[in-house]
């Protein structure tokens, strides 16, 4: 499949969306990125990218989206977290996906990409997930993206060429939400929740970027689903340690029994609620910490792509590096 008209890329002032522009920047791609409206597009306006704000709950602004030829669309716009109810995250998740995938069709897009979660499969059931295993989400966000990849599937019965991929927990430079920013920057985390020996599941927001790009362009891929996820699988705590070494904090030491992690959840969770702000902690994220975290990753790797950052550890040392450089160079401004 060759792609010479616009790559549309939705939720492009995200985490993840901005690690895809720059990939696709490099890639010599013609890009629009799309947002909610904002005052600040220098991230934009200096990597030379169209910026067009549309806001998925308002149909009135996204027809422009496709204006001049869109042939190419990475669907991330979205409101991921694990504290807003599912009668706020719906407008966005699942309304915004019927509207968006509606105008693909009509506009005849080439391949349309969606990036989901692997919150849709719920929690751990002792085996690593595989994009066929049930999916069985056990709060509001994982409920709202199944429902979105729902959508999508039904899209695809009447024709849209599209992909559904699943990150699990995405890590890496400028990440400030999620379970992934304890790995992306120095944290306060002084102590590890429950016995510290589940095994996670990781991947970086550069191997996101990368391999929804190398997935675009395989035909064997349309109408098939995909984990993202890292080849190892390090217990929390050595991620948290590794994280604290990569970054110059002191490594948490002390175990916290995980009853207590959920308390003190409870109690950031209603604070945060008064102040109009999503918590630190999120009891929903907290829950899936008693047990295991394994993501499959063979069918990914199955269509050709290879990973960027396969190991944890490697990976860690390579934040650590860009961290210190770009230390350095702030502090030589």
């Amino acid at each position: 499949m060759e792609f010479k008209g616009i790559t549309l890329v939705t939720g492009a002032a995200g985490f993840m969306g901005s690690h895809l522009v720059e990939f696709l920047v490099r890639e010599g791609v013609r890009v629009r990125a799309s947002a909610r409206p904002r005052k600040d597009t220098l991230f934009f306006d200096r990597l030379g990218v169209e910026y067009i704000p549309a806001d998925l709950t308002k149909p009135e602004t996204l027809p422009r989206l496709f204006e001049g030829g869109v042939d190419r669309i990475f669907h991330l716009g979205a409101i991921c977290n694990f504290s807003t109810p599912y009668e706020s995250l719906c407008p966005t998740n699942v309304e915004g996906v019927k509207r968006i995938t509606d105008l693909a069709l009509k506009n005849g897009v080439k391949r349309y990409v969606h990036v989901g979660s692997t919150s849709v499969y719920g929690y751990y059931r002792g085996t690593p997930f595989q994009e066929d295993s049930p999916r069985n989400p056990q709060d509001c966000y994982g409920r709202s993206k199944r429902d979105g990849e729902d959508v999508v599937w039904s899209r695809i019965k009447e024709g849209l060429p599209a992909i559904i991929t699943r990150p699990c927990t995405v890590y890496g430079p400028r990440c400030n939400d999620g379970a992934g920013k304890a790995f992306s920057r120095p944290s306060s985390i002084s102590a590890i929740p429950g016995n510290g020996k589940q095994l996670l599941s990781n991947v970086r927001a550069e191997d996101v970027a990368a391999a929804v790009y190398h997935l675009s362009f395989v035909d064997a891929a349309v109408g098939q689903a995909f984990n993202l996820a890292e080849d190892t699988h390090p217990t929390l705590e050595e991620a948290l340690v590794m994280s604290s070494e990569a970054f110059g904090t002191r490594p948490p030491k002390m175990h916290l029994p995980l009853w207590l992690v959920k308390t003190v959840a409870r109690v950031d969770g209603a604070v945060s609620a008064r102040k109009g702000r999503i918590p630190d902690l999120e009891l929903d994220a907290v829950k899936y910490l008693y047990d295991d975290y394994v993501v499959d990753n063979s069918k990914l790797k199955s269509m050709g792509y290879r990973m960027i950052y396969p190991d944890f550890r490697e990976s860690m040392k390579q934040m650590k590096q860009c961290y210190y450089a770009e230390a350095k160079q702030n502090q030589s401004v």
